[in-house]
């Protein structure tokens, strides 16, 4: 029993490898938790998100004031067919000016498809106001605006929905 002397070791190792194994386990443990936790810290919004975000949504905003449903109801009743023309071009002009320096937070394509939007509206009202008559009235004008939207390719929506399917919510 030359043994008998490492008795008290052996003891001590055994009641100690239980104990390193927990300790072992919970520090393990604690390294993922944090690894988690900097993974949601990485992944908050930053400043970027938010502009991005507040593009998407200026210019959805953009694409529904330039429906013909809303641009009809906007000026006045009593202006001339010319008269709504002009001023409706210029409204278009001015509040796509003021929303240009969104396409730095905008894919390429999806900012083309802005523009063609854009362009297509105007270029509906130019050839409902070419098509009429001298004596057509403003009401004659809006009509025909709005059906050849309506009858045609519906450009304002398809934008809208590119805008919708490109954002990444995160």
């Amino acid at each position: 029993m030359i043994y008998t002397e490492y008795l008290p070791y052996a003891a001590a190792i055994l009641i100690a490898v239980p104990f390193l194994i927990y300790i072992r386990q919970f520090v393990y443990s604690y390294i993922k938790l944090k690894e988690k936790e900097l993974e949601l810290v990485a992944r908050k919004p930053t400043a970027n998100d938010a502009s991005k975000n507040q593009a998407y949504e200026r210019m959805v905003l953009f694409l529904e004031r330039i429906k013909p449903a809303n641009l009809v109801t906007r000026f006045s009743p009593d202006l001339k067919p010319h008269e709504f023309l002009f001023l409706m071009e210029k409204t278009i002009a001015e509040e796509f000016d003021y929303n240009a320096s969104q396409q730095l937070y905008i894919p390429k394509e999806i900012w083309q498809n802005i523009v063609t939007s854009k362009n297509n509206i105007i270029r509906q009202a130019q050839s409902a106001y070419s098509n009429m008559s001298e004596q057509a009235t403003l009401e004659d004008l809006k009509t025909v605006f709005l059906m050849d939207y309506m009858n045609g390719e519906d450009h304002i929506g398809q934008s809208i929905e590119d805008l919708k399917s490109s954002i990444k919510f995160k």
